[in-house]
């Protein structure tokens, strides 16, 4: 989840807001249903209801939608916009959009489950024919001579005034990429587009990419740069490639294991993998070198992971190191009190009692908290939930 201060770092990028604000303007019309899919505090959605959107359902399983409700009120919209607080893969809506806005990236649109939860809606809220803002996600990689991220990341690790081996921190710093930021200078040649994710088609969550290059000019290579652009509908783009102005995303930098001198000729080949396991990437990313000089000149290939074989667990460890204990989410702490109170027989009218007064800030009213229980019923009870039958407590 998001913080406020970052939710609020949002709305301040106004190229990103603006390129929003268009594509919307572009496709509500005023009997358009529009579905915003995690709505934070609620930009899009009323954005939808001021370019006449019917009716707008704003999804977001955070604390932050208490914000949005509140937003909405003071800016009258609350009545055309209904908040939905729980992830969109579990929801059901009464009637098909027109229109689905998303932007559940980060730094890279390959984030948690953006793409699952993108691909769902499409199969069970989109109406056909209807509008999927961001619509395509490009994918560029390039080679960057980055010594002061580089410095800042890895170089501590490669030596000391204590005489002391400190390696095993350098393993983990050259296998971890970070949002960062390069100049278009700082790239060493010419961009490739290594991905592109077309959300009317997209399904699986896993990409897989490559990039060659001949070098035209030598240079020290530190990191691959990553970075996306986005087509929000017909004629609204964006980018956070180096040289654009900054977007609140930044870029991606991969460190290299070491850094590597380049000269002219010289053949590069770059392979990226995301894999999603449990809620979040595995990253890997290959890089070879196969010099001009011919077979005896020294190449270069290196393979590096989120996930190196035989790390030792951290807090920047994957979610499934067999050595991490994991903890329970907020989210993870009410399924488990729905469903404990479920085996003891609990109705579901004071398990949703219950269930508001341990997490008042995911629930508004007794209304959303019964309807968040009917929907885990659902799905383990092994019966349907008659939720109509349920009368509010005294």
């Amino acid at each position: 989840m998001y913080t406020l201060l970052e939710h609020g770092l949002f709305l301040r990028d106004t190229r990103r807001v603006g390129a929003y604000a268009e594509a919307l303007r572009r496709a509500v019309t005023p009997d358009s249903v529009v579905v915003d899919i995690g709505t934070g505090t609620g930009i899009f959605a009323l954005l939808a209801c001021s370019f006449g959107a019917r009716r707008v359902y704003a999804i977001e399983p955070g604390g932050v939608i208490q914000v949005a409700r509140e937003i909405a009120a003071a800016n009258g919209y609350a009545g055309r916009i209904e908040f939905i607080q729980r992830p969109s893969t579990r929801v059901a809506l009464p009637e098909p959009a027109d229109v689905i806005v998303s932007d559940l990236r980060d730094v890279l649109p390959l984030f948690r489950r953006h793409l699952p939860s993108i691909a769902h809606a499409r199969g069970h809220f989109l109406t056909r024919g209807g509008r999927l803002i961001a619509g395509r996600d490009t994918l560029w990689v390039a080679l960057a001579h980055a010594p002061e991220f580089y410095g800042r990341y890895v170089a501590p690790w490669d030596g000391n005034g204590y005489g002391l081996d400190m390696r095993a921190g350098r393993r983990l710093a050259v296998n971890r990429w970070r949002k960062g930021r390069v100049a278009r200078g700082q790239l060493l040649v010419e961009p490739r587009c290594w991905a592109t994710l077309d959300y009317s088609t997209a399904e699986g969550p896993d990409v897989r990419g490559a990039a060659t290059w001949t070098m035209g000019r030598a240079g020290i290579a530190h990191a691959l740069s990553v970075w996306f652009d986005t087509m929000l509908g017909e004629g609204v783009a964006f980018s956070n490639a180096p040289g654009e102005p900054e977007l609140v995303y930044g870029q991606a930098l991969f460190p290299l294991a070491e850094p590597v001198s380049l000269a002219p000729g010289d053949a590069v080949s770059v392979t990226l993998d995301a894999r999603l396991i449990g809620g979040d990437y595995v990253w890997r990313w290959n890089t070879r070198v196969r010099r001009h000089g011919g077979p005896g000149a020294e190449n270069t290939d290196f393979e590096q992971s989120t996930a190196p074989a035989g790390a030792a667990p951290t807090r920047e460890s994957p979610r499934w190191d067999i050595g991490r204990a994991p903890a329970l989410s907020e989210t993870g702490e009410l399924d488990r009190l729905i469903l404990t109170l479920m085996d003891d027989a609990t109705p579901l009218g004071e398990i949703a009692r219950q269930a508001r007064r341990r997490h008042p800030t995911r629930f508004a009213t007794w209304r959303d908290a019964l309807t968040y229980v009917g929907e885990l019923s659902d799905q383990y009870s092994g019966e349907p939930a008659d939720r109509g039958l349920q009368s509010k407590p005294s």
